[in-house]
């Protein structure tokens, strides 16, 4: 194989390696944004939750107002029934007493479907506060393990980068500027190998002289087809 060729292929090993990196360390951030909605949505179900228990006991408490008012109003009319020497008066007042100890029944049984619905939620709290415990735990791993392996491949991009610097330097410039437009145009590589007179980077039969150009290895010779360098495969 021709000597600047094997420098070609080397050096396309280090530019495709960099190229995962940078496209691995692409993805860190929406791997993070992910991570970060997955608690803020865990966070925001137990503040949901609570939100509904305080409004329970608001709505509880208002009941609570609410009997204790109808109460009053029974004990008010029944002073009046007793001092009344009114029979319809007296039938009248019996009447609206009924009505009201009819509505503080309901509001008891309102009242009463609340304080179950407290306890359902203080349950469903208690359960959504250790997951979410759970939850946020594993994510701060999880934040902490992004942390990690983005320090990792930045420290591997930056190696592998001098090590491309270096092997660059020892190209010859216009084959170098060759190769770089043609890595950064075709997208996968820019030197690949002649299999049984065929391409494998655009995958078209290459003519006999290229083949045989490619074969006899004393020259930099580019498919006729996509332009890529070619080298000979096994």
């Amino acid at each position: 194989m021709h000597s600047e060729l094997e420098q070609l292929l080397v050096l396309q090993d280090r530019q495709q390696k960099i190229r995962h990196i940078q496209a691995e360390i692409r993805t860190l951030p929406l791997e993070r944004a992910h991570l970060e909605s997955q608690l803020a949505a865990t966070e925001a179900g137990v503040d949901g939750l609570k939100l509904k228990a305080r409004q329970v006991e608001v709505q509880r408490k208002n009941l609570e107002l609410d009997v204790g008012t109808r109460s009053e109003s029974i004990a008010r009319l029944k002073t009046q029934q007793y001092q009344t020497r009114k029979n319809d008066e007296f039938q009248a007042i019996g009447h609206e007493i009924e009505r009201y100890e009819n509505e503080i029944r309901k509001l008891e049984d309102q009242e009463l479907e609340l304080m179950i619905e407290a306890d359902q939620l203080k349950s469903e709290i208690e359960a959504a506060d250790k997951s979410a415990r759970s939850t946020k735990d594993s994510i701060s791993r999880q934040l902490a393990d992004l942390q990690t392996k983005s320090k990792a491949l930045g420290s591997q991009q930056q190696e592998l980068e001098t090590e491309r610097e270096a092997l660059a330097a020892k190209i010859d410039t216009d084959l170098l500027d060759q190769f770089e437009r043609l890595f950064n145009s075709k997208g996968d590589a820019a030197v690949v190998a002649v299999e049984h007179g065929v391409c494998t980077g655009c995958h078209m039969k290459v003519t006999t002289a290229t083949a045989s150009r490619v074969k006899a290895g004393k020259e930099i010779v580019s498919c006729e087809n996509c332009g890529r360098i070619l080298y000979l495969g096994e």
